[in-house]
């Protein structure tokens, strides 16, 4: 990764795991991933490492965050997300 350790690894990996599926509208990762806790500023680190991006209001996995998803979830990993158990 070559940054700074990751604070909430697990939540950030959820939300490029999310996005990564298919980009979404900008609006519909605001939904599923708003927070009234400001000590979980899932979005902003996940924009901060580059690891998601928006464009025209599309939000999508950056090659960094791809990278990132598969050195922390090898390929046929069960993942738990705030939307239920991922099975790949």
């Amino acid at each position: 990764m070559g940054r700074a350790t990751v604070d909430n690894k697990a939540l950030i990996l959820d939300l490029v795991e999310f996005v990564a599926a298919r980009p979404r509208p900008y609006a519909e990762v605001m939904a599923a991933w708003r927070t009234s806790c400001p000590r979980l500023p899932i979005w902003e680190d996940a924009t901060d490492f580059g690891f998601i991006a928006c464009v025209d209001d599309v939000v999508s996995a950056t090659p960094a965050g791809l990278a990132f998803l598969r050195s922390e979830r090898p390929a046929g990993a069960h993942v738990a997300s705030g939307r239920g158990v991922i099975r790949r």
